[in-house]
């Protein structure tokens, strides 16, 4: 997941390396003001699948400053096939995702050639990301042999500061590199069983359940316990995130 995250910067640098001189090209008397931009989100489908989806919408003021609001299908990665003696995870799963992106940006006015919204901006974000999963898994152990089914929820909310370069092309066609955005991730994940496991069998499942959120969420501290009453098992966490996005638009 590191590995695919650096990956993405620097196709987000060499992008903007690339497209950087056709800036300086451009006549500021050709170049007509839109106010409006509508767009699509790119980095998603290339980090997380096809099954993310998301639009948006930009709107532009006379300060040089804009509100973006962007929302869509997300699909929370799948879970590794884990096929052991004592547990497997079946390819049978459902899962329910959207996500919510909210932008307030400043163009710096002094640092672009044109009106907002394009060039350089900074500001603030919120994103707010929403996963339920279930999955199958069959057990095989002393106390149990059979399925058991899981029903994961996610709740995530990211806050930051970001920074970031809207090129404009024949006036119509924006491409926005979101290249800078620290923040701080609040997150909840919650599981529940379908039916009553031994002790031990539980924590062999969430053992498994845990693993994954540590490969997909890198640096989170969430451990995933079970609760024998209630037959479910939750926790939250707070930690640091970044975002780096890639959106190409349409302005009107």
């Amino acid at each position: 997941m590191e590995n695919l995250k650096n990956g993405f910067l620097l196709l987000i640098i060499a992008i903007s390396t690339y497209l950087s001189p056709s800036y300086g090209q451009e006549k500021k008397d050709s170049v007509r003001y839109f106010k409006n931009t509508i767009r699509i989100n790119l980095s998603n489908p290339l980090l997380f699948g096809d099954k993310n989806l998301i639009v948006g919408y930009e709107r532009a003021f006379k300060n040089n400053q804009s509100i973006t609001v962007n929302i869509g299908r997300i699909s929370f990665p799948k879970i590794v096939n884990i096929n052991e003696n004592s547990i497997q995870l079946q390819q049978s799963s459902k899962d329910i995702g959207y996500g919510l992106a909210l932008d307030y940006r400043f163009y710096l006015k002094k640092e672009n050639k044109y009106k907002a919204p394009r060039g350089i901006y900074i500001g603030p974000y919120y994103t707010y990301d929403y996963f339920k999963r279930e999955n199958t898994w069959t057990l095989n152990t002393a106390d149990f042999t059979g399925e058991v089914k899981t029903d994961i929820t996610f709740k995530a909310n990211l806050v930051g500061f970001q920074m970031g370069y809207q090129f404009v092309f024949w006036n119509r066609l924006a491409l926005d590199l979101v290249l800078f955005g620290p923040g701080k991730w609040f997150y909840n994940f919650n599981t529940e069983l379908n039916t009553s496991l031994s002790a031990d069998d539980e924590d062999l499942l969430f053992s498994k359940i845990n693993g994954f959120i540590d490969d997909k969420i890198p640096g989170n501290s969430l451990v995933i316990k079970p609760g024998s009453l209630h037959k479910k098992g939750s926790s939250s966490s707070s930690s640091g995130g970044f975002r780096y996005v890639v959106h190409l638009g349409f302005r009107f």
